[in-house]
């Protein structure tokens, strides 16, 4: 008679990775997962929908949704659009991580907490620990704890990717027994068209800064597929007429650099030859005008 312990069940779950705006979830969920499937800057509010991505292990899948930091000051219908979804997020989930940035933990949070429905567990990621000094992270991690509304409390630098081990070993004993939801190869349910779109609006945050009007997005106009190339026509929509030179710069120099980088990252995700084409037209009010928001596929 063998004395081989019987392998451990399969476990796999949906995960709503919530937080206020800029304490890294896109970033979190990114080095979880090992590819760019959410986009990141040090601009708030960069994730404006909620994106599913999965990671597939040889014991359990795990079904991350990256939502928008949530804004406690609904300024506009596409604020209002993106705490919708948050919301809606949290009640869909088998589990939820609320991304805490180390040292900072206020009413924002408790908002959030107040959210999630009774009986869904929730770990606290405290992200963000390599800016920390570890005499300072320490006392802030046993407050944390005193409070006793998490399940968990894990300490992790996604930038760096350190705790993301022991993050999905302790997440992992809360995701329900379950066969996998997904291929082992998908990475996310969303589609090129969509992830082309995110990496040119992602180039706008990283490269124009403060420059950058808020009311910014990216409409692809057209995506064609080849054997051996893709070809993409992105539209940049902001909201004045006076917007446009910001992004397009003296002589097209800062959209030829928002085209270049955003192509490149293409090319290394969709692994394959890109060609990319993007100009910049306005459209005054989109933020609050839900039929145009609906159009460019904030619904």
């Amino acid at each position: 008679m063998s004395g081989a312990n019987p392998p451990a069940p399969y476990r796999c779950g949906t995960v709503a990775v919530i937080g206020r705006p800029n304490v890294g979830k896109s970033t979190l969920m990114n080095a979880l997962i090992g590819a760019k499937i959410s986009i990141t800057s040090r601009k708030p509010q960069t994730t404006r929908h909620r994106i599913r991505g999965v990671l597939t292990k040889a014991d359990a899948q795990y079904v991350f949704l990256d939502t928008p930091g949530f804004q406690s000051e609904h300024r506009s219908e596409l604020n209002r659009l993106m705490n919708r979804g948050v919301v809606q997020a949290i009640t869909e989930v088998d589990c939820v991580l609320l991304v805490l940035e180390a040292g900072r933990a206020g009413e924002a949070e408790n908002r959030l907490m107040k959210l999630v429905v009774e009986g869904i567990p929730v770990l606290a990621v405290v992200n963000k620990i390599d800016r920390m000094q570890r005499e300072a992270l320490l006392p802030f991690l046993q407050q944390l704890g005193k409070e006793a509304r998490f399940a968990e409390i894990v300490p992790v630098s996604a930038e760096r990717r350190r705790g993301l081990g022991e993050l999905l070993r302790t997440l992992r004993n809360y995701l329900p027994q379950r066969e996998a939801m997904f291929p082992e190869d998908e990475l996310t349910d969303r589609s090129e068209r969509f992830l082309a779109a995110e990496l040119v609006r992602e180039k706008l945050f990283r490269l124009l800064g403060e420059e950058l009007p808020y009311a910014a997005a990216v409409v692809i106009e057209k995506y064609e597929q080849g054997p051996k190339l893709r070809r993409i026509f992105a539209s940049i929509v902001v909201e004045k007429t006076g917007h446009k030179a910001i992004i397009i710069g003296a002589g097209g120099e800062k959209l030829k650099r928002i085209a270049t980088e955003a192509r490149l990252d293409m090319e290394k995700l969709f692994g394959g030859k890109v060609h990319l084409e993007v100009w910049v037209k306005a459209r005054r009010g989109w933020t609050d005008d839900a039929r145009a928001l609906k159009l460019l596929g904030y619904d």
